[in-house]
């Protein structure tokens, strides 16, 4: 397996362009999620780095070597898409065994390599059945098994898991990271689904409207968002946004939403006045009576173990994760109790966090 540096990259088509300025790492093992709602580039950075679209202008490097404008078949990579493009008229032996087969490989070593393939993703007792046949999730391990076994230096994965019911994408979502780790692949993977990207990967790229607006581990991308683009998209539900005008100054420790001092982490830059956003998890949310910051219950939803309650505020609705058994009313008031701790800030004019004790390293990638 190898390193994938991307450096610059940007692709347009006409007047529209569907990545700017994209630039990241994908260490030699690693697995990156490219994240992001439809239409944000994610698909066509990863065709980029297949040799399936060139780009306008940028650098792909693969292994330490310059692939930017090398063909697909020069480039030692396995590709994997949401549609499995399996050979309905071969059985699972030789869908596996064809990349092979096309590049003049024995017989015997092409059976080795398929059999062997076939064990590690469990399907070696359905070796000599027809695709056709076949459930969602066996196509698609099949899918996998003809990208494995040809030993590439990395996999690009494109929704590979976007037709499979639930149950079948979950079983293998979690195989999916078993795999990963079994053979230590370099791999990129497109997805739409946070859960998915959260679940799977070592870095995620939140991307929208052709920019990566956030590069990061799971944790950094979840807990310091850099963006309220990606406070939004990360989290179910969504990070909550309580708006305040005000200008910021270096070393502040509070800020006054609806009237109510709030105690945030330690402010490391001057903020010129304009409309602030307050960001808060639904976790970090407890109701108590003490507390002066109020809002009325406007409905709730039955979790199990917890329940998402919706209270009103001055200024809109938020959301609060509070233990299932914890009772109210709708229509009571209730205090809000925040964990100033966890508590980001945003420009909402630009959109981006103020840096904090909780963004010093945020990376944009």
């Amino acid at each position: 397996m190898a390193e994938i540096r991307i450096e610059h990259l940007r692709k347009e088509f006409g007047a529209f362009s569907a990545v700017e300025d994209s630039s990241f790492v994908v260490r030699d093992g690693e697995f990156l999620a490219l994240l992001g709602p439809s239409g944000c580039g994610k698909t066509t950075t990863l065709r980029m780095i297949a040799g399936l679209e060139l780009p306008t202008s940028g650098k792909i490097f693969l292994a330490g070597g310059d692939v930017t404008f090398n063909r697909a078949r020069e480039r030692d990579i396995a590709f994997v898409f949401q549609l499995f493009a399996l050979y309905p008229h071969m059985n699972v032996r030789k869908n596996i065994g064809f990349p092979l087969l096309a590049q003049g490989i024995a017989k015997a070593e092409i059976r080795a390599r398929v059999e062997e393939t076939a064990r590690l993703l469990q399907i070696d007792h359905i070796l000599d059945r027809s695709v056709s046949g076949l459930a969602g999730g066996d196509r698609q391990r099949v899918a996998l098994g003809r990208a494995i076994v040809r030993r590439p230096k990395c996999f690009l994965m494109d929704e590979p898991l976007g037709t499979l019911d639930t149950e079948f994408r979950d079983l293998m979502v979690r195989e999916l990271r078993e795999l990963h780790n079994r053979i230590h692949a370099t791999t990129v993977y497109v997805t739409h689904d946070q859960l998915e990207a959260m679940a799977m990967a070592d870095k995620i790229a939140v991307m929208n409207h052709g920019v990566i607006e956030q590069f990061g581990t799971p944790q950094e991308i979840y807990n310091r968002p850099a963006t309220m683009f990606v406070a939004d998209f990360i989290g179910s539900p969504p990070m909550n946004f309580l708006r305040f005008t005000a200008g910021l100054q270096r070393g502040a420790r509070t800020v006054s939403v609806e009237g109510v001092p709030v105690a945030v982490p330690e402010i490391h830059d001057d903020v010129a006045m304009g409309e602030i956003a307050l960001g808060v998890r639904p976790e970090d949310i407890r109701f108590s009576d003490a507390s002066p910051l109020r809002g009325v219950v406007y409905g709730s939803e039955y979790h199990g173990t917890n329940q998402i309650v919706a209270v009103e505020m001055a200024k809109g609705l938020i959301k609060a994760r509070v233990p299932a058994d914890q009772n109210f009313r709708i229509g009571d008031t209730v205090g809000l109790e925040l964990n100033h701790h966890n508590l980001s800030l945003f420009e909402c004019t630009s959109g981006r966090a103020v840096r904090s004790s909780r963004h010093t390293q945020v990376q944009h990638g």
